[in-house]
């Protein structure tokens, strides 16, 4: 009875213990367009191994590879994107990849059912893209995805691992949606005035547009400098000098009263390119 309680001591000691993952999950959160992408993959390290060559015991050359380790590394698209010049659908995807020497093949899936073993089926993908690889100044340890170059309506989705690196180009359509947005807002009770010029300006570029709804923003908050200052600007591009020092006045004015210095200079750069 003493042996068989002491035992029980020593599992119940062991059950306690958490060793580190060999490749740790990493998830990535990117605010992107008007949505968001989730991307989740393993990272293993090179540990001295070879990768990206013929006889790699890692990701050779010319075999789908899950682009991670563990598990196929899965991305998900709240909004519409566009990857290879085609347009992918809200949800849930896989990314494989077939590493060549020069560019590699890059898959997104619809297989998310995929196990830890590289049994992609080409049938099930949405999209597959060639991308050129680069060399790094250094090696990596340990493979890294992440997003670059973030811009309103693109992003490069980057891989890089040992001496190479890999970018794979993601594009949305922020201009329809924004658009559509903005239309149906300005058909409510409370009207986005200032949103809506903003777009018409910044997306749209239907100038006279822009103005028409500035000028009803800033009778609205006829202390608001930040809107003065897009109506001078939008006076400049439309030609009128007069009117965009006069507004830019009226920024300068206001912003010192509430001591924001940055609006002062941003309204001094209007006058002097006016």
């Amino acid at each position: 009875m003493a042996f068989a309680s002491a035992g029980l001591l020593l599992t119940q000691s062991y059950a306690q213990v958490s060793m580190p993952a060999p490749s740790p999950t990493q998830t990535i959160t990117q605010a992107f367009g008007v949505g968001k992408i989730e991307l989740t993959y393993s990272r293993p390290s090179l540990k001295g191994r070879a990768v990206f060559e013929d006889n790699s015991p890692i990701a050779p050359l010319g075999k789908p590879w899950r682009t991670g380790a563990n598990a196929a590394t899965k991305i998900t698209f709240s909004e519409e994107v566009t990857i290879g010049g085609k347009a992918i659908a809200p949800g849930s995807y896989v990314i494989y990849t077939i590493p060549g020497s020069s560019e590699w093949d890059i898959a997104i899936s619809k297989g998310t059912a995929y196990p830890g073993q590289p049994a992609f089926k080409e049938s099930d993908d949405v999209v597959r893209l060639k991308s050129e690889t680069f060399p790094l100044p250094a090696p990596v340890e340990t493979f890294t995805m992440a997003f670059f170059d973030m811009k309103a309506e693109s992003c490069n989705l980057v891989m890089f691992w040992g001496n190479t690196i890999v970018m794979v180009p993601i594009k949305t359509d922020i201009k329809t949606k924004l658009g559509a947005q903005v239309e149906k807002a300005l058909q409510g009770d409370k009207k986005p005035y200032f949103d809506a010029a903003t777009y018409y300006y910044e997306w749209d570029k239907n100038l006279p547009k822009a103005l028409a709804n500035v000028n009803k923003a800033v009778e609205e908050n006829k202390k608001a400098f930040w809107m003065y200052l897009l109506k001078a600007r939008i006076q400049s591009e439309m030609g009128d000098k007069t009117g965009a020092k006069t507004t830019a006045n009226e920024v300068i004015k206001l912003a010192k009263e509430a001591n924001n210095d940055e609006y002062v200079k941003m309204a001094n750069d209007v006058i002097a390119k006016s």
